[in-house]
């Protein structure tokens, strides 16, 4: 039987932390000379200032000595955190046997010697042990509490975000309804205007005829009997003819009363709408902004279409750096202009059409001129506000690309890109655009020399058909709703005039062929009524009407410009005609708003690509899929038709 020890007092001391730690030991006397070999235990309890050490099969002759005076323990404390072990020396403090048959015994051991960083690290790490199940236990706890917490704020967040594209969605719709009532009962003022005017002209008939009978009975040239019938005739006609101007007055009065409550119910709801629409617009740019992945920079195209979900393509990330820059966030501009000029991959001296938002790697290896045209408008705009040059070399990098493509044409035209034979006008229309801006900003004739040539091609190959305006490209009469608007965004309705356009004509023909009126399902799942534009003359298609909401935006544009262009020119009436239109449009556009669909967006306000998923456009390509597909493209030009923002000109 082993001699069993206890000092009651120092077992007080020990700190009890269960954290177990392999420990080989043996037994040396005071000078350091083994005299029992190298066995294998295990720590129990732990302290700054010694440790329990538990043994199996502790033989009883190393247990008669360890209590004489020099005999010490040699420690080799085996710790996960220090690459070598610790080593440290020892006393026996007491022995306790807990198995007999198995001769398992815990010693206490006090420190002797053990440097004092490593046994201060050593403690701190088995209080950390003894505490990292509480501790985990209670981080969970707080996370889950966290969670709960977040997830009822989110929910709140995107129940408010939803409950406000409703609210202005239903306000939408109810102030068309009630301009349609007002326009109705306009037409019947009219129209009861116009039996008035007539009542009138035939009363005054009347009078006169009845004159004249008198004058002629006055002169003896009609029997007194028959004067005397022709003029009760006429009187009754008469009589009947002021009750009937009467009623038609009264109606007008009726009506014109009913027309000034509606109108007064209709200033109401626009102040509402006007409320309403700023905070829809202003979550639309936070939509924008959410959808910046922090490590790329780029902005995912759209949110909804799985098979898209991590694509970025180029004209979409200038286009969403254009509205950064319109709403100052510069920044956020940066960081898509950083991502193109030190990391994106370029093909034949250009930009490819799509990177992969989270790892910024080549989606597909096409080239086009149009993106990469675009995204030196988005660096012209940021120069041009902010007045810092910082990306003026990556200005003239692009620009002169584009310069390099516009060489290998002889009449000055820009092929669709530099491995495509086919010339888009939206694409020289672009560039139109970009040279114009580069000059501004440079001073360089280059790039007014190279907007003079774009101009010629423009007058050979697009605007070279009365019949149609605006052609799509060199040799392409197929009609693109976005060639009009670009004409008149690009080049502006007076520099269509001095080239023998007529702007007037250019919007007309793209509202006569491409404007439709359409069923459109709400997000309350209301069928409404809604009228937008097409990507084309949908009759040409094998399909029903759909509303392109990027090239509705761009037609809302179009109209602002010309209501401008007529109000410089002391036309009043004709720029309200156009502002009403814009207006409109507008209107029916923001009633295609839709809630962000996924958590990263919080339900804030987005516009999706088209009214209908998967259809052809008409000029090569499919819309997403998803009816609730929020569009980067779609969104960023309807902040710009609301705010009358033309991106195609400082």
């Amino acid at each position: 039987m082993f001699k069993e020890v206890s000092k009651r007092k120092e077992r007080r001391e020990y700190l009890r932390l269960n954290t177990v730690f392999p420990v080989a030991f043996c037994l040396a006397d005071k000078d350091n000379k083994i005299i029992f070999d190298w066995r294998q235990g295990f720590t129990s309890n732990i302290s700054k200032g010694g440790i329990c050490l538990a043994v199996n099969d502790f033989p009883y002759e190393m247990a008669q000595v360890i209590f004489h005076e020099g005999i010490k323990f040699l420690l080799r404390i085996e710790i996960p955190f220090l690459r070598h072990p610790l080593e440290a020396e020892a006393k026996a403090a007491w022995i306790e046997q807990i198995d007999k048959l198995q001769k398992r015994c815990h010693i206490g051991l006090s420190y002797l010697r053990v440097p004092a960083d490593l046994n201060r690290r050593f403690f701190h790490y088995c209080i950390f042990r003894k505490l990292i199940v509480p501790f985990s236990l209670a981080m969970i706890f707080f996370l889950i509490i966290g969670f709960v917490l977040s997830a009822y704020v989110n929910l709140k967040l995107l129940k408010t975000n939803r409950g406000l594209v409703k609210q202005l969605v239903e306000i939408l719709q109810r102030s068309s309804s009630i301009r349609s009532q007002i326009q109705q009962l306009t037409q019947e003022k009219e129209n009861l205007k116009k039996q008035l005017e007539e009542n009138e002209l035939h009363l005054k008939n009347l009078n006169e005829e009845r004159r004249s009978l008198l004058e002629a009975q006055k002169k003896m040239l009609l029997a007194e009997e028959q004067v005397r019938k022709k003029n009760n005739e006429f009187l009754k006609l008469i009589n009947d003819l002021e009750k009937e101007k009467e009623a038609l007055k009264e109606q007008i009065s009726v009506l014109q009363t009913k027309e000034n409550q509606i109108t007064e119910d209709l200033f109401i709801l626009d102040k509402k709408k006007e409320t309403l629409e700023k905070t829809n617009v202003q979550k639309m740019f936070d939509w924008l902004k959410l959808h910046q992945n922090p490590r790329s920079g780029l902005v995912v195209s759209y949110e909804g279409d799985k098979e898209l979900q991590n694509i970025s393509f180029l004209y979409d990330q200038a286009l969403v750096a254009i509205a950064y820059i319109k709403f100052s966030d510069f920044s956020r501009a940066n960081k898509i202009f950083d991502f193109f000029r030190y990391k994106a991959k370029k093909v034949n001296g250009g930009f490819l059409n799509a990177y992969y938002t989270n790892d910024g790697q080549p989606a597909e290896y096409t080239v086009h001129s149009g993106p990469n045209i675009w995204l030196g408008i988005a660096i012209a705009h940021y120069i041009n506000k902010t007045k810092d040059k910082t990306y003026l070399g990556f200005l003239r990098e692009i620009t002169d690309w584009v310069i390099s493509l516009q060489n290998q044409d002889k009449e000055g035209g820009i092929k669709g890109g530099p491995q495509t034979e086919w010339y888009s006008t939206e694409h020289n229309l672009d560039a139109y655009a970009l040279f114009k801006m580069a000059y501004a900003l440079t001073g360089q004739n280059k790039y007014k020399e190279a907007a003079e040539k774009i101009i010629n091609w423009l007058i050979l190959h697009a605007y070279d058909r009365p019949e149609v305006p605006v052609k799509r490209g060199k040799g392409d009469s197929t009609i693109a709703t976005d060639t009009y608007a670009w004409s008149i965004a690009s080049l502006g309705p007076a520099k269509l005039e001095e080239l023998g356009m007529n702007p007037d004509n250019i919007v007309e023909f793209a509202e006569q062929n491409c404007a439709v009126e359409i069923e459109y399902l709400n997000p309350a799942s209301e069928k409404i009524k809604i009228k937008g534009f097409d990507f084309a003359v949908y009759q040409h298609l094998a399909r029903k009407g759909v509303i392109s909401c990027e090239w509705t935006a761009q037609m809302i544009l179009a109209y602002k410009i010309m209501a401008k262009f007529y109000l410089q020119k002391n036309l009043p009436k004709k720029s309200t005609y156009y502002e009403e239109k814009a207006r409109d449009y507008l209107n029916d556009l923001f009633k295609m708003l839709i809630s962000s669909p996924s958590p990263i967006g919080w339900g804030e306000s987005c516009l999706p690509y088209a009214s209908e998923e998967l259809v052809d456009t008409g000029h090569g390509w499919v819309t997403p899929k998803g009816k609730t597909t929020g569009s980067v493209a779609s969104t960023a030009y309807g902040l710009f038709a609301y705010y009358g923002f033309n991106p195609l000109e400082f």
